[in-house]
């Protein structure tokens, strides 16, 4: 594999700082890739953060180290276990056995949905798939996608799994055929038997990982969820937890839709208009963002991108002078699957007005993560972009590109230039959003990403880096948007 390229950058090097920003570690792993983003939890009760994240050479291929704990401290291998496809989402924790040490709740491609002994990985239990005879269950046999937490429904004083199953892998773009409906489901965390299910109310597919939050105004228990993909129509819902429990998302309330296009993307929760109640900011996979009032339902703003297409999560940050958090959207140029280049816009989240746009790498499915670098008030992002020429298609003969590198840069959106962190020839990266925060309480930054290698196959994995950069940046606050759909893993903002 190649080595890793450092470079000191004077974003990254605060003056009077003794502190070095150097690569603190370097896992290599062979023969395995990952498009699942980093999440962390102290493991190995050092007091250090421990990174778990999904991987797979395949994606329906059984690989011996389908999920992988790293120790936060060395880059070593903590544990791992196996899976029969990859695993693609990220890790959720919950001390189940109140041992002190969080369990962990992954899912993947072919119904893959694991729950593993935090310490050891060793499996707890398991989605097995036997219900072609259910009206409802017969179609949750496909890819599981991100999870959270939602209240007790059990009464045994431990919270549920809520998460989605959906996606045919086997379905071709633009084809209406070996479409089926995406199945919300909520899981006992103790021991994985399936608490509510019902599929989408309009019978499309979903690949929306699900978002959970609290009314403000009734406390009622509330889900977002999506339904559509790449080519096919769909909608962004909200329902009431009570409602899945009744197998009623029939009676989910259709917020916005989009026509030969779904909502694939993470919606994100955060007050714009500052009025004490968290509003959706949602971005269509046809490339419309909408932010939408959280008290009366009603569209605030629109931004359309026409030509463009995004998977991408938003990123949630202070981006302008403007009072008020704004959200970083990452988007690609093209129709799926034939994209060329990415692109990253600012939008003021009062008004949707664009302050920021740039056209840095090609396609890239990653999110960026967020912190005020140079605590001058306002935040930058750090991401992942690929670099290759970007023109380039797969055929049957030529699976790679001739050269490609990886590189994580910290984007300025006040001075409105970029500083590369790390740039690795050979490597890239099309899915996984780094981690940022303080890994081991010393008061500094440290950022954690993935590079996948494979010179002859861009779309196959031969083997990936996973990464530790220690920075000399001050941990003043910790990172309120540090990992995919947040630091905290659910998609909501807290001003």
């Amino acid at each position: 594999m190649q080595k890793l390229i450092l470079i000191a950058v004077s974003l990254l090097l605060l003056s009077c700082e003794q502190k070095k920003t150097e690569l603190a570690w370097n896992q290599a792993l062979y023969n395995v890739g990952s498009q699942a983003s980093p999440r962390t939890s102290d493991l190995n009760g050092d007091g250090i953060l421990d990174i778990v994240i999904g991987a797979g050479k395949e994606e329906l291929g059984p690989i011996e180290n389908g999920i992988i704990a790293i120790d936060g401290k060395t880059g070593q291998v903590i544990w791992q276990q196996k899976a029969n496809a990859h695993i693609v989402g990220s890790a959720t924790f919950y001390d189940i056995n109140e041992d002190g040490t969080a369990e962990v709740f992954i899912g993947g491609r072919n119904h893959n949905l694991k729950a593993l002994d935090g310490k050891t990985g060793q499996l707890i239990w398991e989605y097995q798939f036997n219900y072609e005879n259910d009206p409802i269950l017969q179609y949750a046999r496909f890819n599981f996608y991100n999870s959270v937490l939602v209240p007790d429904q059990t009464e045994d004083g431990i919270p549920e799994l809520l998460t989605v199953n959906g996606g045919n892998w086997d379905a071709k773009a633009g084809s209406t055929e070996d479409r089926y409906p995406g199945v919300l489901m909520l899981f006992d965390l103790q021991n994985g038997n399936i608490i509510a299910a019902d599929t989408m109310p309009d019978g499309q597919e979903s690949y929306m990982s699900p978002v959970y939050f609290t009314d403000a105004t009734s406390g009622e228990g509330m889900i977002l969820f999506g339904s559509g993909g790449e080519t096919m129509s769909g909608k962004l819902y909200l329902s009431s937890l009570s409602h899945l429990m009744k197998k009623q998302l029939s009676q989910a309330h259709p917020l916005i839709q989009e026509e030969d296009h779904g909502y694939i993307a993470p919606p994100s929760l955060v007050d714009i208009n500052q009025d004490g109640i968290l509003d959706i900011l949602v971005i269509s996979h046809a490339g419309r963002v909408s932010a939408i009032d959280g008290k009366n339902k009603a569209i605030i703003w629109q931004q359309s991108f026409p030509a463009m297409e995004s998977s991408n999560a938003f990123a949630i940050g202070q981006f302008n002078d403007k009072k008020g958090p704004d959200l970083l959207a990452t988007l690609c140029h093209g129709t799926w699957p034939d994209y060329n280049f990415a692109m990253q816009v600012v939008l003021d989240g009062k008004t949707g007005e664009i302050s920021y746009q740039d056209t840095l790498g090609c396609t890239g499915l990653s999110s960026p993560v967020i912190y005020d670098l140079d605590n001058d008030g306002f935040d930058e992002a750090i991401l992942s972009i690929n670099e290759y020429d970007c023109d380039f298609k797969i055929t049957e003969d030529i699976r790679s590109p001739e050269s490609i590198n990886n590189q994580i840069i910290a984007l300025d959106f006040k001075r409105k230039n970029y500083r590369p962190i790390d740039k690795t020839e050979g490597f890239r990266n099309i899915y996984s959003t780094p981690w940022i925060g303080d890994l081991d309480q010393d008061g500094y930054l440290d950022i954690i990403y993935t590079q996948n290698f494979n010179p002859n196959d861009i779309t196959r994995f031969l083997g990936m880096s996973i990464k530790r950069v220690s920075t000399a940046i001050r941990v003043k606050k910790a990172p309120k948007w540090g990992a995919y759909m947040g630091s905290q893993g659910n998609g909501i903002f807290e001003n």
